[in-house]
């Protein structure tokens, strides 16, 4: 049977971490401000009034207009739906895929072992994950699925490499090696037994890739090979103010900032996980 630690109280975790009550307050935020879009959002995100267009911020528009009049916030609150939508389908796909190939490279090994870790994800950790995410943009062209399989095929092996990694300091462990010789069947040695032990370091790096996806999803849609317009999306927002860097700066500011916000909030849950999960970091900071 799996080793079971304990974990500390959350409200005495998050006194000793507060930036991941920072994180967490800012992901709230961007969540609920993705789901209650079609609500809270002042106008269509798609709304052209050329009689108003490049105004800054006002009682009226508090995030300003683009060059089409349209009015920010309301595509900044529908960019948060999207990017956070992309950024789980992702980070959703890209851990279903490492951890059927890893899990399988790493539990058989052997020639599969090799076959997977050689062919497969050294091939892909070999070119950068952005670079094949834009190809394979390029090719399937534009819209939320092939975006989100471009992301997908750029992002899983990194996955894949962790869970491998995990499963072979996982799989000679006393508490396998019994449920082994008691004729445990493959499959529920490693769900059962194997899964649960090694859950902690996926659920840090899945929270650290969301950012990551985030980042890529806006490169992607700044160079127009992300979701088409009129669909609103940080990265687009910030390819249409490029014309408009100097005279109207808020179209450049808000975006920027709403992006690095969000990739900030991931990164402060991602860094708090991995303390709160791992027993040597609490005892460092006495939890």
């Amino acid at each position: 049977m799996a080793i079971r630690t304990h974990i500390p109280s959350s409200s005495n975790w998050m006194r000793r971490q507060p930036l991941a009550v920072i994180g967490l307050v800012l992901l709230s935020i961007f969540v609920l401000a993705g789901l209650l879009a079609p609500w809270i959002a002042p106008a269509s995100p798609a709304s052209i009034d050329l009689m108003h267009r490049l105004q800054g911020p006002s009682a009226a528009h508090w995030c300003g207009t683009d060059e089409l009049g349209r009015d920010t916030l309301s595509r900044l609150l529908w960019g948060a739906r999207l990017s956070l939508a992309v950024s789980a389908s992702v980070v959703s796909i890209s851990l279903a895929l490492g951890l059927a190939i890893g899990g399988l490279a790493g539990y058989k090994g052997g020639w599969i072992d090799h076959t997977l870790t050689v062919v497969a994800m050294n091939t892909f950790l070999a070119l950068p994950g952005i670079l094949l995410a834009i190809a394979f943009a390029a090719f399937l062209g534009p819209g939320f699925q092939n975006l989100v399989l471009a992301l997908a095929i750029g992002g899983w092996a990194g996955y894949a490499r962790l869970v491998r990694a995990q499963v072979m300091a996982v799989k000679e462990r006393e508490y396998v090696e019994a449920a082994r010789a008691l004729g445990a069947s493959g499959p529920r040695i490693f769900f059962r037994h194997i899964l649960p032990n090694m859950i902690q370091p996926l659920l840090v790096q899945a929270a650290i890739g969301m950012g990551g996806v985030i980042l890529a999803e806006a490169t992607l849609s700044f160079l127009g090979l992300g979701i088409p317009a009129p669909t609103p999306s940080w990265g687009s927002m910030l390819n249409d103010a490029r014309a408009h860097l100097f005279d109207s700066p808020h179209l450049v500011l808000f975006p920027a900032l709403a992006m690095a916000l969000a990739v900030l909030s991931f990164n402060f849950l991602g860094d708090a996980l991995r303390d709160y999960l791992d027993p040597h970091t609490r005892i460092q900071i006495g939890v």
